[in-house]
């Protein structure tokens, strides 16, 4: 079994990779490679896209990157295998985002970026540091996971779902905020995995091991 972690310049990747592997490691996963290869995603068995940024920004770098999404649709849409995004890497997921500029996403899931908006003035945006995960749908990645367990996030954006049953869990900032995403074989995480110390291990290991 094989891991990539998609390498497209956006953030660095250096924190991910040593959690990934390190989680792949423990839980016998096999290996765990860092790539903008387009060959080596197509044989991947796993895919993980991680984001920093802006939504436009990092669809763009994408893009720029020759080959690489249409290997990542190769191996997801095509093949079903699965698909773990982080932060703007979940956010691309969806079918359109508004952060500065209107820019279509994937179309993986039938949602929306928007700006956060808390209903308390007092609340800061970016919404910014741990807060509290609300499970709204069973999910295999949940396994030893509970509502309650924190999550890092720096974000000023998150995805509006169409469908309420691809919302797996939302954290309250002024309202729901969401927090996880999933439909088939994908899954998307708002807040940073590799950055969310237990609960994000955790996640990361039951990824490694889940088979849609």
């Amino acid at each position: 079994m094989s891991t990539v972690i998609v390498d497209y310049e956006s953030g660095n990747l250096h924190s991910a990779e040593k959690a990934f592997q390190c989680m792949a490691r423990e839980g016998d996963a096999g290996a765990v490679t860092v790539t903008s290869d387009p060959e080596v995603i197509r044989r991947a068995d796993r895919v993980v896209l991680p984001g920093d940024g802006a939504f436009p920004a990092c669809k763009r770098a994408l893009f720029d990157h020759r080959g690489v999404f249409e290997a990542m649709e190769e191996v997801v849409v095509a093949r079903g295998q699965p698909f773990l995004g982080i932060c703007i890497g979940m956010q691309m997921m969806a079918r359109l985002g508004h952060e500065f500029e209107e820019t279509t996403g994937f179309g993986w899931i039938d949602g929306e970026v928007v700006r956060i908006a808390p209903s308390d003035a007092t609340l800061k945006v970016p919404h910014m540091g741990w807060n509290d995960l609300v499970i709204d749908q069973p999910h295999p990645v949940f396994d030893g996971i509970e509502t309650g367990h924190h999550a890092y996030f720096v974000h000023s954006y998150h995805m509006q779902v169409s469908s309420p049953g691809q919302l797996l869990a939302h954290v309250e900032y002024g309202g729901p905020i969401t927090a996880i995403v999933g439909t088939g074989n994908m899954v998307g995480t708002q807040f940073h995995p590799e950055k969310s110390h237990a609960t994000g291990l955790r996640l990361i290991a039951n990824f490694l091991a889940w088979k849609p």
